[in-house]
Formats: structure tokens, C-alpha cells, sequence
């Protein structure tokens, strides 16, 4: 270290000047580099990941060399999840050079961190075969749960539009496929996995043009133009903000209602219980899951799904009368509309008059302008009144507040987890790359709780 003095204009100048050189050795502890309020210390602290090993203990063999340590593979990916680096060729890059990473893991820097192509193979052996991502997401809920963090009576559900690592141009007719599978390894076994009897994935809705890139993905527009991805759908405890549920689905709104049902009754195998309101924008809105939601007493705060249908002026439902001892509706004029069947296109009660009672009707202007009078009631009809009912209190305004939490999360899974775009392929990995965000999302904030209590008082002699 030199120093310099200088006077300038009556003024005394001492300016240091730093010489950039190395020791040959150093003390040096990475223990002690890494904060005692650093995110990933306090994730060491509070929480167990030894139930890896125990998890695919079954997947090593007895002999030969040893492998990477399981929980090693987990903790850098997780590492990745937590600081928005997707790449796993990078995240091995930054690894070397990040102090607190390295400690997270456990590397020393005598220590060869694993290669990124370890990952790879791990994901499409013993990773997946154990379903490892989505044991890891229900034990740290399972950690929430224990803690008291989730209350589980009110929660929330909606999904988000994540963009396949897919272009559409890569789309080819269905027909084309065959041919194209003879030097395309993906199509291949995309079509090896449709031929097979009981296959391991859910088959995605049948497309008029597949990507040859990514077959799973699903052509859809959602708040922009038309691009290939899949749905992302939390079920969220609103008290805490913890993700209960995630369900990766083809990106189709008919599929964000099946993921609702399939979160929610997972939720009760584990736990034991239902909630007791769940709210959602009115994409969810449809009678059949507010029936579902009606029959297992969850109230529904959720705007009822309703049809387009064009201003005609003419006499709604409310002018006719319905007389439950006969199944049928009385219209204004005293005559009845008779009950014929249910409508499997629409998924309505249907009630005809004749031609006969209405020819002669002086109201027929304002109620048809067909040959005769038809009354459609939708098959969940008492449902849908209940869900109407539940919108007019001020709780369903409060719940429509608490609705944004579930928003904010998907914000930021896309902003701070990076995850606007996909990078692995295919729906079993999509599935993975869902479960770990969720978990990094879920382990932020449970040990921050579990850092805000008061350490426990011992009672001494």
C-alpha cells in the first residue's frame, strides 16, 4: 500500500493507491463469509432434505463406484430455483464462483462440482421414476402445515400461461407424423407413448398440427398471440400465501377446472380436510364445478360462467313460473311448459310449450319468435343460484382481494424465477420444473416464519 501526498492549492491530498497481488496462502473459512440472515442459511437451518437418500435409496446399487450424492443434485437445483438461473450449464458455472452456493451445497473448493450433463441423466432415470420434485413440493407443505403457517380455510386457484421451449413454426400436420418420426427421435417416442395401453403421461387433447419439437405442448393464446405452452395451476392457502397444490395441464380452460378438482382432493387425502371457501375468476365458473364445490361444502366465491347471448328483449327466465310437483314452468299467460329432457349439448333442462298454445297467445311478441316457447335451465342450476347468492355479500368482495395473492405468485415465478419460458420439454419434465419452483416459492417463505418466532424458553432446575 502506497501512499501519496500532494498539496494542490493549499489543500493536503492523501490519496491511497491499491496494489492488486495475491498470498501464496490464506485462513479461510466459507462457514464464516455467509451472513446469519442469508436465505440459504436459514434453509439449512430449519429444513431436512435426508429423505432424499431415503427416498431413492432403492434406485443405487449395492455395488460399484459411488454415485453423486443425491441431495447434492437437489440442493444446487434448488439453489438455481431460488435465484432465477434455469440453465443448469450456467448454474454450474456460477456455482464455482459463489461462496454462499458453495456452502449451501457443500462444496469446498477442493471439491469438483458435478458436471451439467449429471443433471440430465439423473431427471430422466432415477429422478423421475420416483417422482423425487413432486415429493420434495409435499414435503415442504407438509413442513408449512406442521408449523402452522397454512390454515387451510380459505384458499384460492387460478393458472398461468408458461410458453413451451417450442416455436410454432415446428408444427406439422398430425398425418406427417409418422413419416417424420423415422428421423425424429421425439416424435418417435411421442407415438411409441400413444401406442401403449396403459401410458404413464395423461394423453394431451388430440391437435389438428403437433410440434415436432415438443409434442405435449398445446397451441393457445392467452393475453397475447398464439404460441405453444401448458398451464401452470396453483391452489394457494390465502392466509399464508403457501402453493398447496400445482398441476401442469395441457393449455386448455377446459383442464384449469379438472386441476382444481385434483389439487383440492389431494390436498384432503394428505391432510384430511377440505376448505372451506375457494375463490377463482370466473374461468372456473361453470356449474359443474360449482356443483362439485356444492356437494363438499366449499362455498364458491367464484362470478358464475354465463354464455354470450344476444339482446333480444324478450322475456327472460324470471316471468315463468316453476311448479316443482309437476316439473314444469308457467308461462305469463297460465299455460305450461313441459319437461322433454336434458340437452347433452349444452348441459341443459329442457321445457317445451306447443305449437298449439302458443299460436293464438297476444304475448308471443315479447316472448319468442319461434313457432313456440322454450325454456333452457342448466342442469347445476341450483348450484350456479347459490354462487349468485354467495356474490352479493362482502366477504366474496374480500375474497376477490386475497384472489391477487395467487396472481402475485405467478408473477413471481415469472419475474424472479424466470420461468416466462420453459426449458425442459415434454410434460413429465414441464411437471418438474413446476414442482421446484413451487418448493423455492413455498421455502422462502416458510423459513422466514419459522425465523420470525421466538426461540423456544428452557425451564433450568
Amino acid at each position: 500500500m502506497l501512499l501519496l501526498i500532494a498539496t494542490l492549492g493549499g489543500l493536503l491530498l492523501m490519496m491511497g493507491s491499491h496494489s492488486r497481488s495475491e498470498s501464496l496462502f490464506y485462513y479461510f473459512r466459507i462457514e464464516d463469509q455467509v451472513p446469519e440472515n442469508h436465505l440459504l442459511r436459514l434453509i439449512d437451518r430449519h429444513i431436512d432434505f435426508d429423505f432424499v437418500r431415503t427416498k431413492l435409496k432403492d434406485a443405487y446399487s449395492d455395488t460399484g463406484r459411488p454415485s453423486i450424492d443425491p441431495e447434492l443434485l437437489l440442493r444446487i437445483l434448488l439453489v438455481g430455483y431460488l435465484y432465477g438461473i434455469t440453465s443448469e450449464r450456467r448454474l454450474v458455472e456460477e456455482l464455482r464462483m459463489h461462496l454462499a452456493w458453495r456452502w449451501f451445497t457443500g462444496l469446498g473448493f477442493d471439491q469438483e462440482i458435478p458436471h451439467h450433463s449429471t443433471f440430465s441423466k439423473n431427471r430422466h432415470g432415477r429422478f423421475q421414476e420416483s417422482n423425487l420434485f413432486q415429493e420434495i413440493f409435499e414435503q415442504i407443505v407438509t413442513r408449512c402445515v406442521e408449523a402452522g403457517l397454512v390454515k387451510g380455510k380459505h384458499m384460492s386457484v387460478d393458472g398461468s400461461f408458461i410458453q413451451a421451449n417450442a416455436d410454432h413454426h415446428s408444427r406439422i400436420p398430425r398425418e406427417q407424423l409418422a413419416e417424420v418420426a423415422e428421423v425424429n427421435r421425439t416424435v418417435r417416442e411421442y407415438l411409441r407413448e400413444l401406442q401403449q395401453e396403459n401410458p404413464v403421461e395423461t394423453p394431451v387433447p388430440q391437435q389438428e398440427q403437433v410440434s415436432t419439437t415438443d409434442p405435449d405442448s398445446t397451441y393457445a393464446t392467452k393475453g397475447g398471440p398464439a404460441r405453444l405452452g401448458y398451464y401452470n395451476n396453483y391452489l394457494i392457502d390465502n392466509s399464508s400465501c403457501i402453493i398447496v397444490g400445482v398441476q401442469a395441464t395441457p393449455a386448455r380452460l377446459s383442464y384449469e377446472s379438472l386441476a382444481a378438482r385434483a389439487m383440492i382432493e389431494r390436498y384432503r387425502e394428505s391432510y384430511g380436510y377440505l376448505p372451506q371457501t375457494l375463490t377463482a375468476d370466473n374461468t372456473y365458473g361453470n356449474g359443474e364445478l360449482l356443483q362439485w364445490l356444492d356437494q363438499r361444502g366449499i362455498a364458491p366465491y367464484i362470478r358464475v360462467k354465463e354464455s354470450p347471448a344476444p339482446k333480444t328483449g324478450l322475456y327472460g327466465i324470471d316471468k315463468f313460473t316453476y311448479v316443482p310437483e309437476e316439473n314444469c314452468y308457467i308461462c305469463p299467460e297460465g299455460k305450461p311448459l313441459k319437461y322433454v329432457g336434458i340437452n347433452q349439448l349444452n348441459r341443459t333442462h329442457q321445457y317445451h310449450s306447443t305449437l298449439k298454445r302458443c299460436r293464438g297467445c297476444s304475448q308471443k311478441a315479447q316472448c319468442t319468435r319461434g313457432k313456440y316457447r322454450i325454456v333452457a335451465i342448466h342442469t347445476c342450476e341450483p348450484a350456479r343460484q347459490r354462487a349468485y347468492a354467495l356474490a352479493k355479500t362482502p366477504e366474496f368482495a374480500l375474497s376477490q382481494r386475497a384472489r391477487r395473492k395467487v396472481e402475485a405468485l405467478f408473477a413471481e415465478l415469472k419475474n424472479y424465477i424466470g420461468l416466462r419460458r420453459l426449458r425442459l420439454r415434454r410434460m413429465r419434465f414441464v411437471r418438474e420444473q413446476f414442482y421446484l419452483a413451487a418448493t423455492a416459492q413455498n421455502l422462502k417463505r416458510l423459513v422466514r416464519f419459522l425465523s420470525s418466532r421466538p426461540a423456544p424458553v428452557i425451564a433450568t432446575a
